[in-house]
């Protein structure tokens, strides 16, 4: 009965997330306005700030399950954490090559080390890749769940780090939404909220996927033993 209820949540959030993504990338090619200044490159940014938000969320879940997994030891919420960690870690990818591939017309540069966010940025890639790693070099299973599970938890220091980067320092990123308002035509402003809203349910549908496909994994591993 629930696997049932989970393989029909599974495709009712395929087909919604399918139809929201069609209509985002018709909204960041047609919708949204050829910005005056950038040109057509700064279409990269509906896809490169969403990617953002997933990460944040997706790290967000890591470091929740992560207490959870510590105050009851239950494996579900370790399940929870490295499915979350996994699709935080493919997205941030995508923010640091998309957000190159934007850099090198703009700025004239594919990469600016003194940029704040560039920096914690790329720190928040290497300590979640971190993570994926302690899991499957500490001996016991019970050893690296609870240490994923702390390293996951200190590792999230670095995730407001990132969102507040520009608020706190001096950076060349741009600040299109701050106190004051949307810095934007209404066209793109919607737009980029869709695609937040679009790939963040994106997120939700493949965090299911991954949870589901860990824990049928778990399951046949204890089969075997």
């Amino acid at each position: 009965m629930i696997k049932k209820y989970v393989n029909q949540m599974k495709l009712s959030l395929t087909v919604v997330a399918g139809i929201l993504m069609v209509i985002q990338i018709y909204m960041a090619f047609y919708y949204a306005p050829t910005e005056k200044f950038m040109g057509h490159i700064q279409r990269i940014m509906y896809f490169h700030v969403p990617s953002a938000f997933v990460a944040f969320a997706a790290f967000g879940i890591v470091f929740a399950a992560g207490l959870m997994y510590l105050y009851t030891k239950n494996k579900k919420w370790d399940y929870l954490a490295l499915s979350s960690a996994e699709i935080g870690v493919v997205f941030t990818t995508f923010v640091l090559i998309s957000g190159s591939l934007w850099a090198r017309p703009v700025w004239n540069a594919w990469w600016v080390w003194d940029d704040p966010r560039l920096v914690t940025s790329l720190i928040m890639w290497f300590i979640y890749v971190a993570y994926l790693m302690i899991r499957t070099s500490v001996q016991g299973e019970e050893r690296y769940r609870k240490f994923s599970a702390i390293f996951g938890i200190i590792g999230f220091i670095d995730v407001p780090l990132v969102y507040f980067s520009v608020k706190w320092w001096r950076t060349i990123h741009p600040k299109v939404i701050d106190k004051q308002g949307v810095h934007m035509p209404p066209e793109m402003a919607q737009t980029l909220f869709f695609s937040i809203f679009a790939f963040l349910f994106l997120f939700v549908t493949l965090l299911l996927y991954r949870y589901v496909l860990e824990d049928q994994r778990e399951k046949i591993k204890e089969l075997k033993k």
